[in-house]
C-alpha cells in the first residue's frame, strides 16, 4: 500500500503513517491528550452540557437495569417488548445467539463493574450480593466457551478487580473476601476441559456440568471454531492465574495463541476467519478485522499491555503491518484472501470492525482511525444505527442492530487520545438515537431492521457492560469518576483489569519458545512514546482535514476501494471484462474468457453454463479477473431476480403509554395500498367477526374506520383483504394462527394475491407472526383502545413530546384515522427476501411467500449484492436486495417471481478461494455475526 498521498477512488486519501507504535507499559496505555489542539475545529462542550449529558447516560442506565431486574432476574437477558426474561429452553431457539446463555444471570454479571464506573456503589454492592446468593455455575447446559469468558468469567473479574478496590477505600464491600474471585476460578475450571485438544485450541462449546464428549454433555463433536473464539482468552485467563496463583489457565490460554501465530499465512502474514481444532488447517480463508477475528488482533495488543510480554507485541505488530498493507482500503477495511491478499473476498463490511479505530488508537495509528470512524459515522447519520452489514457502496446488507457498543467503543478512545469534541457530539448522536428509536417501556429494544425502525425483543447483555460505559466516561471527567481509570485495561467486554496484575504471580515464561518472528521494520518496535507533534502536527485543524473528505462519502460518493487490483496491475493498461457488460455471441468476450480460465456451455434448456479453472487461465493476474468476473456474474444474476420483492413493512403502536416506541416487523402484501409509494395509515384497531375474515363480516360498525385485525387461515389473503374493505376498514392486519410463531426465529411473509386481478383492493394489508400479534391483542386487553400506524418504516419520534404524554393523561381520540404524507417522500429500502415457501395446513389456504429476515438469508453465494460502481459512475440504490420467490398455497399457476432470467450461471469445480466465498456467508448465517469482539 502506497506511504504517499494522493487520490485513491472517490477522493479518500491514502494513509500516512507514522513510523512508530505505541508502547504501553504497566502503568497504563499509551494514550496522547491534546484537547487544546482541537478547539479551533469544533466548538468545545461546556462542563455543563457534558455533565447534562453524562446525566441522561445514567438515566438510561437506570432505565434499562431498573426494568432487567423487575422484569428479567434472575433469567439471563430481559426481553424488552414482552416484559420478561429470556430462559434458555423456554423461548424459540434463536441458534448459536443463545450460546451465551447459561442460566447464570448474564446480564447481572456482565453489568457488575459498569455500575461501579457509573458511580452507583451501593447498586453494586447489593449487586454482588445477589450474585453470591443466586447465580449457579453447575447447570446441565452448553454455553459457548468464547461468549462465557469474556461475558461472566471476564464480569467476575471484573467485579472483583473494583470490588478490592472499594474495600481499600474503606466505604464499602468491607464484608468482602475475594467471593467473586472463587466464582471466577470455579468458572475457570468448568471451561478448561475445552482445552483438550491435540492443538491446545478449544472447543466452541462446553456444557458446565458434564463438560466434553460425555453422553450427557451433548457437545464435543464439533471441529470448528472462530479464529477469535480461540485467541480472545489471555486477558481473563491470565487474569485468573495472577489473582489466584494458579498458572495453568494463563498456560492454556498462551497455548492456544501460539498454535494461531504458528498456523498464520506466512508469505501475508494474516490468519483465517474458522480453524480445525484438531488438524489447525484454516476453514475459512478470508480474513479481516470483523467477525470471526477481531478481539483476537485486540487481545495480542492489550496482552503486551496487561503481562508485559514483548511476544504479544511482535505478533501484534507483525499482523498489523499486513492488515494495514492488504486489508486497509482508507476509509474501508475489506476482508482478502490470506492466500491472495490483494484479492477481495468480498464487497461488504460487518458492524463488528468498528471497534478497529479504537484499537489503532491504541497502536498510535490515528490518522486511519480517524477516517474509518468517520465513514461509519456517516453509515449511521444515513440509518440512524450501524446495520450488521453494510456493502461498499453503503448499501444495507444485513439490516439488523443488536445495539452492538464498538462504534461508541471507538468514539471514546478517539476523544481520549485527541481532545476533539467533535467526538462529544458524536456520543450525543449515540445517545439521541438510542432514546428516539430504541427506548421501550421496558428497556431498549434491538433493531430489527434499521430501515423500518422495527424492534427486535432482545437487549444482549453487552449493551450494560459496554455501551453506558463507554458513554459515561466519553462525557465523564476524572473527578466524575471515583477512582482511576488508567490503572485499569478494558476487555473486550469492557471489564475492568489492574495493570499491577503484570508483576503478580509471573510464574508462567514470558517469551514464547515455540513462535518464529520474521524479520521486520525496525519501525515496527520503537520503545517510546510517539511524539504528539509527529502524531498531532501544529495544526487545530488536523482531525477535521482528515474528515471532511469523507463527509458525503455515503451519500454522494462511491468507494472505489475494490478495485485496488485494477489500479495496482493494470495502470495504463485495458480494463477487464465486466460481467454487466458479457455478450456469450461476442467473439472477442469468449476470447477474454478462456483467457480468464472460463468456459461457456450452453445448456438444452437454453441456460448458460459458466465454469472457472484458474489453471488453464493465461497468468496469475487473469485467474484473479476471472475469478472476480465469477463473483460478479452470480451477483448479476441474483440481482436480476429481485425486481418483484417487497420490503418489510412496520406497525407502530402510537396510542398511550407506548407513543410510538415498540415498533413491530410485519410482512407486506403483493396487493392493495403500497405503502412505500403513497401514504402511512394510522387508525384504531379492532377485531373482525368473523375473525378470519373468510365471509362478510357481522360487526361491520366495529371495524369502520378502523383498522381490522383478523387470524391467518381458512381462505385467501385477497378474500379477507375484501371483506374488511367493504366493512369500512381503513387497513387490516393479519395475524398468524401458528401459536408461539416469531419474526425472531421465522422468515417474514409476504402475502400474495390470488390469481385474480387485486386493484379492487385500496387498503394497506400486512401480517403479523403470532408474538408480534400478540402485543396488541394483550395491548388492548389492557388499554382496550390501541392506535397503530401501519408504514413502510417508523415514523420518528420527540422523546420530549413523549415524556411530557407520560405526564399527562392520554388524550382520547376519536376513533379513525389520518393519512399522513411521507416526511420525506422516500421509497422503502428492500429486506432480503428468500424462496422460501409458507407451510401450512391444507385448511389454512391463505397465499404467501416467506421472506427471510437478514440473520436467517441463505448462505448461497448468488446472494451476494452486486459491486460498486466500476466505471466511475455512482448508482445509489436505497434497496438492499435479496432474491424473492412468491408461492400461492391455493394456485399451483402462480408464477410470481419465476420468470426464465437471460443468463443464470452454474457454477461447477471451483478452486480454493472460490469455496472460500462460498463458505464466508453460511458461516456468518451459523454464527449470526457472534460478538467476536462472531
Amino acid at each position: 500500500m502506497s506511504e504517499a498521498g494522493g487520490d485513491r477512488g472517490c477522493g479518500s486519501p491514502a494513509p500516512q503513517r507514522a513510523p512508530w507504535s505505541l508502547v504501553a507499559t504497566t502503568a497504563a496505555l499509551c494514550l496522547v491528550t491534546a484537547t487544546s489542539m482541537w478547539t479551533a475545529g469544533a466548538a468545545p462542550m461546556t462542563r455543563e452540557e457534558k455533565q447534562k449529558l453524562g446525566n441522561q447516560v445514567l438515566e438510561m442506565f437506570d432505565h434499562a437495569y431498573g426494568n432487567y431486574m423487575e422484569h428479567a432476574y434472575p433469567a439471563d437477558e430481559l426481553m424488552p417488548l414482552t416484559c420478561r426474561g429470556r430462559i434458555r429452553g423456554e423461548e424459540p431457539s434463536r441458534g448459536d445467539v443463545d450460546d451465551a446463555l447459561g442460566k447464570f444471570s448474564l446480564t447481572l454479571i456482565d453489568s457488575l463493574d459498569t455500575l461501579v464506573v457509573l458511580n452507583k456503589t451501593k447498586e453494586f454492592e447489593d449487586a454482588v450480593k445477589k450474585v453470591l446468593r443466586d447465580v449457579n455455575l453447575d447447570n446441565d447446559v452448553v454455553v459457548s466457551v468464547f461468549e462465557t469468558n469474556i461475558r461472566v468469567l471476564g464480569g467476575l473479574l471484573g467485579g472483583h478487580s473494583l470490588a478490592i478496590m472499594l474495600k481499600e477505600k474503606g466505604e464499602y464491600m468491607q464484608w468482602y473476601n475475594d467471593e467473586l474471585l472463587q466464582m471466577a476460578k470455579q468458572l475457570g475450571y468448568k471451561l478448561l476441559p475445552a482445552f483438550n485438544t491435540t492443538s491446545g485450541l478449544p472447543y466452541p462449546r462446553i456444557n458446565l456440568k458434564f463438560g466434553i464428549r460425555k453422553p450427557e454433555a451433548r457437545t464435543g463433536t464439533e471441529t470448528d471454531t472462530c479464529t477469535a473464539c480461540a485467541g480472545t482468552l489471555i486477558l481473563e485467563f491470565a487474569a485468573l492465574s495472577r489473582f489466584t496463583g494458579a498458572t495453568i489457565f494463563e498456560e492454556y490460554a498462551r497455548k492456544a495463541l501460539d498454535f494461531l501465530w504458528e498456523k498464520r499465512q506466512r508469505s501475508s502474514n494474516l490468519v483465517g476467519v474458522t480453524i480445525n481444532i484438531h488438524t489447525g488447517d484454516w476453514v475459512r480463508k478470508d480474513s479481516g478485522v470483523g467477525a470471526g477475528i477481531d478481539s483476537y488482533y485486540e487481545y495480542l495488543l492489550k496482552a503486551y499491555v496487561l503481562l508485559g510480554d514483548d511476544s504479544f507485541l511482535e505478533r501484534f505488530n507483525t499482523h498489523y503491518d499486513a492488515i494495514m498493507r492488504y486489508i486497509s482500503q482508507p476509509p474501508l477495511l475489506l476482508d482478502v484472501h490470506i492466500h491472495k491478499p490483494m484479492l477481495n473476498a468480498r464487497t461488504w463490511m460487518d458492524a463488528l470492525l468498528a471497534f478497529f479505530p479504537g484499537l489503532q488508537v491504541l497502536k498510535g495509528d490515528i490518522r486511519p482511525a480517524i477516517e474509518t470512524h468517520e465513514m461509519l459515522y456517516q453509515v449511521i447519520k444515513k440509518h440512524n444505527f450501524l446495520p450488521e452489514a453494510f456493502t461498499t457502496d453503503f448499501r444495507v446488507h444485513w439490516a439488523q442492530h443488536p445495539l452492538r457498543p464498538e462504534f461508541a467503543e471507538s468514539t471514546y478512545f478517539l476523544y481520549k487520545a485527541t481532545g476533539d469534541p467533535y467526538y462529544l457530539e458524536v456520543g450525543k448522536t449515540l445517545i439521541e438515537n438510542l432514546n428516539k428509536y430504541a427506548r421501550v417501556p421496558c428497556g431498549f429494544a434491538a433493531m430489527k431492521d434499521v430501515r423500518t425502525g422495527s424492534h427486535e425483543d432482545r437487549m444482549d447483555s453487552f449493551f450494560l457492560a459496554e455501551m453506558f460505559k463507554y458513554l459515561y466516561l466519553l462525557f465523564a471527567d476524572k473527578e466524575d469518576i471515583i477512582f482511576d481509570i488508567e490503572d485499569y485495561i478494558f476487555t473486550t467486554e469492557a471489564h475492568l483489569l489492574p495493570l499491577w496484575l503484570s508483576t503478580t504471580n509471573q510464574s508462567v515464561s514470558k517469551k514464547s519458545t515455540t513462535s518464529e518472528y520474521i524479520e521486520l521494520d525496525d519501525s515496527n518496535f520503537d520503545w517510546t512514546c510517539p511524539n504528539t507533534q509527529i502524531l498531532f502536527p501544529n495544526d487545530p485543524l488536523y482531525a477535521q482535514s482528515i474528515r471532511e473528505p469523507l463527509k458525503n462519502v455515503v451519500d454522494k460518493s462511491c468507494p472505489r476501494g475494490v478495485i485496488r487490483v485494477e489500479e495496482s496491475f493494470r495502470s495504463g493498461s485495458r480494463p477487464p471484462l465486466r460481467a454487466r457488460d458479457f455478450m456469450a455471441t461476442n467473439p472477442e468476450h469468449l476470447e477474454i474468457l478462456k483467457k480468464m480460465g472460463v468456459s461457456l456451455i450452453h445448456l438444452k434448456d437454453g441456460r448458460v453454463q459458466l465454469v472457472q479453472h484458474a489453471i488453464q487461465a493465461a497468468s496469475s493476474i487473469d485467474a484473479e479477473d476471472g475469478l472476480r468476473f465469477m463473483q460478479e456474474m452470480i451477483e448479476l444474476s441474483s440481482q436480476q431476480q429481485k425486481e418483484q420483492q417487497l420490503p418489510p413493512r412496520a406497525v407502530q403502536i402510537v396510542s398511550h403509554p407506548f407513543f410510538g416506541r415498540v415498533v413491530l416487523t410485519a410482512g407486506p402484501a403483493q396487493f392493495g395500498l403500497d405503502l412505500s409509494k403513497h401514504k402511512e395509515t394510522r387508525g384504531f384497531v379492532a377485531s373482525s367477526k368473523p375473525y378470519n375474515g373468510c365471509s362478510e363480516l357481522t360487526n361491520p360498525e366495529a371495524v369502520m374506520g378502523k383498522i381490522a385485525l383478523l387470524l391467518r387461515g381458512q381462505c385467501m389473503f385477497a378474500e379477507k383483504a375484501r371483506n374488511i374493505q367493504n366493512a369500512g376498514a381503513i387497513g387490516g392486519i393479519v395475524i398468524d394462527d401458528n401459536e408461539g410463531s416469531s419474526s425472531d426465529t421465522a422468515p417474514l411473509f409476504q402475502m400474495a394475491g390470488d390469481g385474480k386481478d387485486t386493484d379492487d383492493i385500496k387498503i394497506p394489508m400486512l401480517f403479523l407472526f403470532s408474538k408480534e400479534g400478540s402485543i396488541i391483542l394483550d395491548a388492548i386487553r389492557e388499554y382496550e383502545e390501541v392506535e397503530v400506524l401501519l408504514s413502510d418504516k417508523a415514523k420518528d419520534r420527540d422523546p420530549e413530546t413523549e415524556n411530557e404524554s407520560q405526564n399527562q393523561s392520554a388524550e382520547q381520540t376519536t376513533p379513525g384515522s389520518q393519512e399522513v404524507d411521507l416526511v420525506d417522500g422516500a421509497s422503502p429500502e428492500d429486506s432480503p427476501l428468500n424462496s422460501h415457501p409458507e407451510a401450512s395446513s391444507p385448511a389454512a389456504t391463505d397465499s404467501a411467500a416467506a421472506s427471510a429476515s437478514p440473520s436467517q438469508q441463505n448462505s448461497d453465494p448468488t446472494e451476494n449484492r452486486g459491486p460498486p460502481g466500476f466505471d466511475g459512475e455512482c448508482t445509489y440504490l436505497d434497496e438492499d436486495e435479496e432474491q424473492s420467490e412468491t408461492e400461492e398455497d391455493s394456485n399451483p399457476n402462480a408464477s410470481w417471481g419465476k420468470e426464465a432470467q437471460p443468463v443464470h450461471p452454474i457454477l461447477a469445480n471451483w478452486n480454493e478461494d472460490m469455496e472460500a466465498i462460498e463458505m464466508m456467508e453460511k458461516e456468518m448465517k451459523k454464527r449470526e455475526m457472534m460478538k467476536g469482539e462472531l
